[in-house]
């Protein structure tokens, strides 16, 4: 089954995709692979551009170290502390520790690749 596949610089990391038309959105971008540029903001996440926007279902949303979430239809932001904002959740990161993610994610910003197959 083709599924979209996340990785950090070399590193492939285990995600918990969200069932929604955002994600689908995102998938099919990543079809034929796409890099994002991600920036560090605020002391608890990196953030980038995806160059268009995706469909989106925003909500009020406490955010936990490793949610995955849109914000403002267009950018990606990865979580490695907590924020409280209105996103649409697009996974989850599972299999990292809290330290693991702040040592990823909390050290400067990141390449991040999205692409799609099989698992």
């Amino acid at each position: 089954m083709e599924e979209l596949i996340l990785s950090i610089g070399d590193r492939e990391i285990s995600v918990t995709w969200e069932d929604n038309e955002s994600v689908d959105a995102l998938k099919e971008l990543a079809g034929s692979g796409m890099q994002v540029n991600m920036s560090m903001y605020g002391g608890f996440e990196q953030v980038g551009s995806l160059g268009t926007s995706l469909p989106r279902n925003d909500s009020q949303t406490t955010t936990n170290p490793g949610d995955i979430v849109l914000y403002s239809g267009n950018q990606i932001v990865m979580f490695y502390g907590s924020n409280s904002w209105a996103y649409t959740r697009l996974g989850k990161i599972t299999g990292l520790t809290e330290k693991e993610l702040r040592d990823t994610l909390g050290n400067g910003d990141v390449t991040v690749s999205l692409s799609v197959g099989a698992r």
